[in-house]
């Protein structure tokens, strides 16, 4: 029978960095919300777990990118919200986000959940960022702790 790698939602001891956006925040306060809910109901500790704010989610990436080249993380969470307007400003900033969080996790190799939404307006961001069951920050958070355990299982 072929071997079978799986992770676990299993946070204990890990250190884990949560990037999260202040504008929409109506919207990441809920994300972060979900997100720490995840971790802390999964084993994880105060003390292991560090947030930090930035102005957008354009700013994301570069904080992300920080954080994974310091060496002091298992894996980061990155949180935000992008939300449909009337000019192409989504489109450019939606882009710029994904690709700036990609090459992070290819240049550092470490495990970062994407929960920034882009949505087409505010009652789905709102929708995304609901109960535990559908909130994404308490998503990207276990998709996170589930790709640390992995990786440790490969290596």
């Amino acid at each position: 029978m072929a071997k079978s790698i799986e992770g676990n939602f299993d946070a204990r001891g890990l250190k884990i960095g949560i990037v999260v956006s202040r504008f929409n925040q109506f919207v990441t306060a809920k994300l972060l919300e979900g997100a720490l809910d995840g971790l802390m109901s999964h084993g994880g500790e105060d003390d292991n777990l560090t947030i930090v704010r930035v102005p957008g989610a354009f700013e994301i990436p570069l904080v992300a990118e920080r954080m994974a080249a310091s060496g002091k993380y298992d894996a980061l969470v990155c949180l935000g919200a992008v939300i449909r307007g009337d000019t192409p400003h989504f489109e450019y900033v939606s882009d710029a986000v994904t690709r700036g969080i990609g090459r992070a996790i290819r240049k550092h190799q470490i495990p970062i959940g994407f929960g920034v939404l882009t949505t087409n307006d505010v009652q789905q961001a709102m929708e995304r960022a609901g109960s535990k069951d559908s909130n994404k920050g308490y998503e990207a958070a276990l998709t996170a702790v589930e790709m640390v355990n992995v990786i440790r299982q490969i290596l």
